[in-house]
């Protein structure tokens, strides 16, 4: 491990030794807590900015999402029938054969 030499204001030394004292840590492994987070990018403001951007982000894929969302048909409606009576409300199969002109029933289709 290498030793770094730095000069310091004697007050600030003073306070930081207090605290340090107070979170049961010394001033050297601080020091090389804050120069860690410092290379890693992981200090408060890096962290907020991140975070903020982050959110930032969210709101506009959300928005971007609901904006491009068409909204399901409602089958259930009040009033209205669901897909499946208004397919057997008659024989859909004979409105299918009408439409391409094919018999609609079977008896047109027997020999006589």
């Amino acid at each position: 491990m290498s030793n770094l030499t730095v000069s310091l204001d004697d007050e600030l030394i003073k306070q930081a030794r207090i605290r340090v004292a107070q979170q049961g840590t010394s001033l050297s492994a601080k020091v090389r807590e804050l120069l860690q987070q410092y290379v890693n990018g992981t200090d408060d403001a890096t962290k907020r900015l991140r975070e903020e951007a982050t959110a930032h982000l969210m709101l506009a894929i959300e928005s971007a999402t609901l904006a491009t969302q068409t909204p399901a048909p409602s089958y259930n409606a009040p009033g209205k029938s669901t897909l499946r009576e208004e397919l057997y409300a008659d024989d859909f199969r004979a409105k299918g054969r009408k439409a391409v002109g094919l018999p609609t029933d079977l008896a047109q289709q027997a020999p006589q």
